[in-house]
């Protein structure tokens, strides 16, 4: 437990400090003076000086910051050293490393476990192993596995998780059947609503039999057992394919992401009820890190690699307090010809953060209080 902690822990702060380290390079390449490039935030525990730039370790372990001389439009535009001394497009660019970043980190874990491990693919119902490129080799599946599950289900309450896969089912009228299709599962379900049956489910490399009663009467858009399932199968790829398949898979997450969203929005605003979906805070990502952990070490690195997507996007979001705010404050001093006054972005920027923070501490105590 104390390891996993540890893991999740440390790559949390490795996505930000990684993030950090590409606005640093950035400034470095238009000639910005870097003051601080810290791990954690002060009170500082230790720091050593190296040219003009400050590399510390502080104290409070909740990310890393990078201090750019001028950031904050104090000094005049005619400091060449300083981040209000450069083009707009220059200071465009520093600010887009950071989130170029994880986009980056995001596209180097899919290549890699293109070319490893392999990547869980949706496959249809009538796909064989036949059907694939001769260079392309089939790690594991074709398999069923569940992408969803619903709040308050058969399923939930059985111990279901997202990730878990259905290896057979079995009832106590009924011969063991394996699966390796939807269409087998929700076949089985419809023939025994009501009557308990026996799923063995693969968690990692953990094998264990979990029953269910399938309801004879769910709630619209749910099924009997609560359970969204896909057939996936995982596909490695050769050294020279596997950037090309880190590239379609970071773009496909990058575009599928927001239209999720955007409907779970949609849905919320409507009124309707959503399934599936939660937002958690640092804590809830931590415990979903630490059970795809316990999966395996690539299903960890996957939902890492969708992590850092999110934050990229999150990021670009155009709202004070991230970079997304700071570009339109760069856009609204393209549009009038001069800069927004400092105090008056300062100010916005704060109240702005305050809201994150206050938002991220009301998420993180109801993910404490789901936990416990």
């Amino acid at each position: 437990m104390i390891i996993t902690i540890l893991i999740v822990f440390f790559t949390l702060i490795g996505l930000l400090v990684l993030h950090e380290l590409g606005h640093f390079l950035l400034a470095k390449k238009f000639g910005v003076e870097v003051e601080e490039f810290g791990v954690g935030y002060p009170p500082r525990i230790f720091g050593k000086k190296i040219g003009k730039t400050i590399y510390s370790l502080n104290l409070l372990p909740f990310g890393a910051f990078v201090r750019i001389r001028g950031e904050e439009g104090k000094l005049g535009v005619e400091d060449a050293r300083s981040f209000s001394g450069k083009p707009i497009w220059q200071r465009a660019l520093i600010l887009i490393g950071g989130v170029v970043t994880f986009w980056l980190i995001g596209f180097l874990i899919f290549t890699v476990i293109a070319a490893s491990w392999g990547l869980p693919v949706s496959v249809a119902e009538d796909f064989q192993p036949e059907d694939l490129k001769q260079n392309i080799q089939i790690v594991e599946g074709p398999l069923v596995q569940i992408i969803g599950v619903s709040s308050g289900s058969p399923a939930e309450l059985a111990g279901l998780l997202v990730g878990d896969i259905i290896m057979s089912v079995e009832a106590q009228i009924s011969n063991v059947k394996k699966i390796d299709k939807v269409g087998q599962i929700q076949e089985f379900t419809q023939e025994h609503l009501g009557q308990e049956v026996v799923l063995t489910i693969k968690k990692g490399e953990d094998i264990s039999e979990i029953s269910v009663i399938p309801r004879t009467s769910p709630p619209e858009g749910e099924g009997a057992m609560g359970i969204a399932l896909a057939r996936v199968a995982k596909f490695r790829y050769p050294w020279y394919g596997a950037p090309l398949q880190g590239v379609l898979v970071t773009a496909q997450q990058t575009v599928a992401m927001p239209m999720i969203l955007g409907r779970v929005i949609v849905k919320a605003i409507q009124g309707e009820k959503v399934e599936g979906v939660k937002f958690v805070g640092p804590i809830g990502i931590g415990e979903m890190m630490g059970r795809s952990l316990k999966i395996g070490f690539d299903s960890f690195l996957l939902l890492v690699a969708m992590i850092s997507i999110w934050l990229a996007l999150f990021n670009l979001l155009p709202i004070p307090a991230v970079d997304g705010g700071r570009l339109l404050f760069l856009g609204i001093e393209k549009v009038r010809g001069r800069p927004v006054n400092p105090s008056i972005e300062r100010n916005i920027t704060a109240l702005f953060f305050a809201i994150l923070v206050g938002l991220m501490v009301f998420i993180t105590v109801k993910d404490i209080v789901r936990l416990f």
